[in-house]
């Protein structure tokens, strides 16, 4: 059977979720379908507490079909980003699997209101009510793309002693929530080039081919260049030390971010888990771009 295209495809109410990504994970719980969900990946931690003896299937990247089939699931929640595609395809040969792929905070809303109305929960139906208005509310509230410049780095590494910052560019829900919060990304418009060599030097000719361009690697000279206001440092999925802190502040000296001081040290989730935790993103992150 293909991947749904929708919740509504699903014949009836689930009772067995196996769930592939800790965002979704998370936000199940939230939304009054923890009771369901009997497989959750490795990496799945939250809520604290609530996944204690829910069956372990592997990493995103490295399911475990076999186990998965065992647990007899009625619904498998996937990402097209996160977990390998192969194995997601393989599962919805037998078992359906809904597989979205946000690149918005309107596409997260989107498919919350969709586990919402699965669930049936009228707690749910509320919490999503609260959390739309909020959205709503940055959306009215006049800061969006209001100027503040910023860069934020979510991997790092060398090429030949030469270091580089994986950052996202404007095509990410990442992007789009900041932008919303009122930031705008230096590197909105920077596609990722292949191989690495050709994303460190921009004169080198690239590949083609259907790889993710969403998150280029980009060089101290280029983030310079950008003149970041502000430096945003995730603890995910890069695990930020404060030694790498120093780092950043030696090597991106130059910039407004560093000579002002600029620097914000924050919990990654907030931007990189696209479920329910977008309002406590919407709150913690609300005032990051305030002077």
């Amino acid at each position: 059977m293909p991947l749904l295209d929708s919740l509504t495809d699903l014949n009836r109410i689930p009772e067995r979720i196996v769930s592939l990504v800790p965002s979704v994970t998370e936000s199940l719980f939230d939304l009054g379908l923890g009771g369901a969900v009997v497989g959750v990946s490795d990496y799945c931690t939250r809520p604290e507490g609530n996944l204690d003896g829910i069956n372990r299937i592997g990493g995103p990247k490295t399911l475990d079909i076999a186990q998965i089939q065992a647990l007899r699931p009625d619904l498998v929640i996937a990402n097209r980003e996160e977990n390998d595609r192969e194995a997601v395809l393989r599962l919805a040969e037998q078992i359906p699997v809904w597989a979205p792929f946000p690149l918005t905070v309107r596409d997260v809303l989107r498919d919350l209101w969709a586990l919402a109305y699965l669930g049936r929960s009228h707690q749910a139906l509320i919490r999503m009510r609260l959390l739309e208005t909020a959205v709503e509310m940055a959306e009215e509230s006049g800061v969006e793309g209001s100027g503040v410049r910023y860069f934020c780095p979510i991997w790092e590494g060398q090429a030949a002693g030469t270091p580089w910052w994986m950052t996202f560019n404007q095509d990410t829900f990442s992007s789009d929530l900041l932008r919303l919060l009122g930031g705008v990304n230096c590197f909105a418009q920077r596609q990722r080039r292949n191989p690495l060599a050709a994303d460190l030097d921009l004169t080198l000719p690239t590949e083609e081919g259907g790889y993710d361009k969403r998150y280029p690697r980009v060089t101290k000279a280029e983030i310079i260049a950008a003149q970041p206001e502000i430096i945003l440092v995730p603890d995910e999925p890069f695990a930020y030390s404060q030694h790498n802190v120093v780092e950043i502040l030696t090597n991106l000296a130059g910039t407004p971010a560093v000579e002002q001081g600029r620097i914000v040290i924050f919990d990654g989730s907030l931007i990189t888990w696209g479920g329910t935790r977008l309002g406590l993103a919407l709150s913690e992150l609300g005032d990051v771009f305030r002077v």
